[in-house]
């Protein structure tokens, strides 16, 4: 299944595929302030529909998430990293997935405050 996004303006959109019911809420202070919900895919599945230097980015703490969001509207609706077998990942911030019921998906805590 394919899942199309964007953040608030439009500029940055994006496809991805698979299938997902839960996801991750992270306490740590960047995903806690934001709001995130999580849903990690391999990088593949995640399909730009505009060029990449349209973004900005950002990155904190161990610096291993480069966090991409508009420089328009703020809005941040992926980040990318590597997954812990070292393969290029995406975690997507569903609230910016069109047509997601967000109250029919399991949360799942993460602890990142303490990492």
């Amino acid at each position: 299944m394919s899942h199309h996004g964007s953040c608030h303006c439009g500029r940055i959109a994006f496809e991805v595929e698979g299938e997902f019911d839960t996801v991750m809420e992270c306490n740590c202070s960047h995903c806690s302030r934001k709001g995130y919900l999580l849903w990690f895919v391999p990088r593949e599945h995640l399909h730009l529909r505009m060029p990449e230097a349209e973004m900005a980015s950002y990155r904190f703490n161990k610096h291993v998430i480069d966090h991409r969001f508009c420089p328009h509207c703020g809005c941040a609706p992926f980040g990318m990293g590597h997954g812990p077998d070292g393969k290029p990942m995406a975690a997507i911030n569903v609230r910016c997935l069109e047509d997601v019921a967000l109250d029919t998906l399991k949360r799942v805590p993460f602890d990142g405050r303490s990492r």
